[in-house]
């Protein structure tokens, strides 16, 4: 099993000690390194509005902090929102079935996603986001991104 190492709690207790957005960098640099991530983002959910909201974001050009999104009824909402059930999309055929920005997904040349709900008191408060190349996630490499969400859930409550 993948988990965080010594110097990965380190940077995620620096980054939290500073600031959620420091927080989400070593995040960040941690998935880049340990899983290869291309791309990390972290949304707050709000429930109320049905819509998530994005808070960060690794790659700002493509996907800029502040973006909302309403999450309407779909597989995508029920398995990660309402289920809060981590969801490995794995393959441009499942890019596509759960991503209406496919497009700009394949375009940053990313082909897999790993969206992890960021659950507080029974609600889903936000989701963290990997994204890569590599289609195929390892059952360690899902963990380790799980093990990536607690920190980022850490993140999200910060900003609240």
């Amino acid at each position: 099993m993948m988990t965080p190492s010594a110097d990965d709690i380190e940077a995620l207790a620096a980054g939290a000690a500073t600031s959620a957005a420091a927080l989400f960098e070593a995040i960040h640099q941690i998935a880049a390194r340990r899983v290869g991530a291309g791309l990390v983002t972290a949304m707050r959910h709000d429930e109320a509005a049905s819509t998530v909201e994005r808070i960060y974001s690794s790659n700002e050009v493509a996907y800029p902090v502040g973006g909302r999104k309403v999450k309407q009824e779909s597989d995508w909402s029920r398995h990660v929102l309402v289920e809060h059930r981590v969801l490995v999309s794995a393959g441009d055929d499942a890019i596509r079935k759960h991503y209406n920005d496919h497009a700009i997904i394949f375009g940053l040349g990313l082909h897999s996603c790993v969206n992890v709900p960021l659950v507080s008191g029974g609600k889903c408060i936000g989701t963290l986001n990997v994204l890569r190349a590599q289609v195929d996630w390892s059952g360690a490499d899902v963990a380790l991104a799980r093990a990536l969400g607690l920190a980022a859930l850490a993140g999200v409550l910060m900003l609240r």
